[in-house]
């Protein structure tokens, strides 16, 4: 019985984990190593190491070095710390961003990212014209009802965006778009617009323009909003907006990795 139970141990998924990790660990470290290097390293037989690796290397963790038997760090790896510094790079990036912008403009400006069937504030910066200092980093708004949701969901895959829209969505204020065939038309015309506004839907007496932000693949990873009373930022004020707002979001889109071709 105390056999069966270590033989469990043994294979156990936390234990796996463990293991998966040292290799990487052991392959950052050293660069490359054998089946038989990391067998030692993992105190197990080869083949236990082996099938490890064989393993990692189906999910792009590792890759062997043609015929010499090594194994190196995967581009998979490299995908995924590429995933967090870039997120760590867009709020870093994006606080110098809303701070310039805000100077110029004078209003509120902030940074968001999607987060399941919301936009969360990641990023806020106060113009010399706004009136109140609410704080909104770390705000999780409806994506239908605000300027930067609604350009966050205007490029989302259809697999991604078309749950989000297969219900009637919540009614904010009497101007928010509820109807989900309403709102996929607005959407389309955001993509081809390059900018998404927001007149009262989301607080009554509070208008909003954004702007996609570029991640160094190509795909929108963030977007830039510039937000005021709706007595100051008058539908005509949010079309001069747009150019510097778009010039912003483009600098930061370059910081980022972004190149448009």
């Amino acid at each position: 019985m105390r056999n069966s139970d270590e033989a469990k141990a043994a294979t156990s998924p936390v234990q796996s984990v463990d293991r998966a990790i040292t290799v990487l660990e052991l392959l950052a470290r050293e660069g490359e190593a054998g089946i038989t290097d990391i067998a030692a390293e993992l105190g197990v037989h080869k083949s236990t190491a082996s099938r490890l690796v064989t393993a990692l290397e189906m999910r792009n963790m590792v890759e062997q070095l043609g015929e010499r038997g090594k194994y190196a760090i995967g581009f998979g790896i490299v995908r995924l710390a590429g995933a967090a510094t870039g997120r760590m790079d867009l709020a870093k990036l994006g606080n110098q961003t809303c701070q310039t912008l805000a100077d110029a403009l004078g209003e509120t400006v902030n940074i968001a990212v999607a987060d399941g069937d919301v936009a969360i504030n990641i990023s806020q910066a106060f113009g010399s014209a706004a009136v109140t200092a609410q704080n909104w980093t770390g705000r999780r708004t409806p994506l239908h009802a605000t300027s930067s949701g609604k350009v966050l969901l205007a490029h989302m895959d259809d697999e991604t965006r078309d749950p989000l829209l297969s219900r009637e969505l919540e009614a904010c204020t009497p101007a928010t778009t509820v109807l989900p065939r309403e709102l996929r038309g607005e959407l389309a015309r955001i993509v081809e617009d390059g900018y998404a506004a927001s007149f009262e839907e989301y607080e009554v007496g509070m208008h909003a323009v954004a702007v996609p932000v570029y991640g160094a693949e190509g795909d929108v990873i963030a977007a830039l909003s510039a937000s005021g009373p709706a007595y100051r930022l008058s539908r005509e004020r949010i079309d001069q907006l747009i150019r510097p707002m778009a010039e912003a979001a483009e600098e930061l889109s370059g910081q980022l990795g972004h190149f448009p071709t």
